[in-house]
């Protein structure tokens, strides 16, 4: 368990190629939650489908809000349709509570130009369990990096296990390109509305 949170905290450390959107992010962030309920044996998958199953509370309070928020009525709910639903706006999630926990800090407004007031993690347990992690390859971890532009590449000797992570990580690889997609069309649609207005 605490794959999102190791997420979380590697796309504020890092420096990649790319920015990392909060879109992308929170589509990694729904993901890497369903493969830590998969591993506390709240949820299994039939299929794309995640069911859920009775079990004790969880000491981590994002993890529960995504237990309690899982579709528990046949036919269940796609793994693609939880990525979504569950995402929307689970970055910004996260970071309030990682900030009221005291795992990252945002610098205060300075007069001194360029300053980056970005949120950063503090050091602590949970920063050096994501950073060894990220060090070591952990190949889920490492694969939804890359998925949400948190790393640039993945190794391709790395395999994932089991079966459902697979699964998972496939659904956010797919949602994430999904989103992209999206962005370049509303983009394009955008340069043309501009460009009929510019006309003469």
């Amino acid at each position: 368990m605490g794959t999102a949170r190791d997420l979380m905290i590697v796309a504020m450390d890092a420096a990649t190629s790319r920015p990392v959107t909060q879109g992308d992010l929170s589509l990694g962030l729904a993901g890497a939650e369903v493969i830590d309920l998969l591993g506390a044996e709240v949820v299994t998958l039939d299929g794309d489908r995640i069911l859920s199953r009775l079990a004790p509370p969880l000491d981590d309070s994002l993890l529960e809000q995504a237990a309690t928020a899982l579709v528990r009525d046949k036919p269940y709910e796609p793994i693609e349709d939880w990525l979504w639903r569950r995402g929307r706006g689970l970055a910004q999630e996260y970071l309030s509570v990682l900030e009221e926990e005291g795992l990252v800090s945002r610098p205060r407004a300075s007069w001194l130009p360029f300053r980056s007031t970005r949120p950063t993690p503090v050091e602590s347990p949970a920063r050096q369990r994501a950073r060894h992690r990220r060090a070591t390859d952990e190949p889920v971890l490492a694969t939804l990096a890359a998925a949400v532009g948190v790393r640039d590449e993945v190794p391709e000797d790395l395999p994932v296990s089991d079966d459902a992570s697979q699964a998972v990580l496939a659904a956010v690889v797919d949602a994430v390109t999904e989103l992209g997609a999206v962005r370049r069309r509303r983009a394009i649609e955008d340069e043309a509305f501009s460009n009929v207005w510019r006309a003469p």
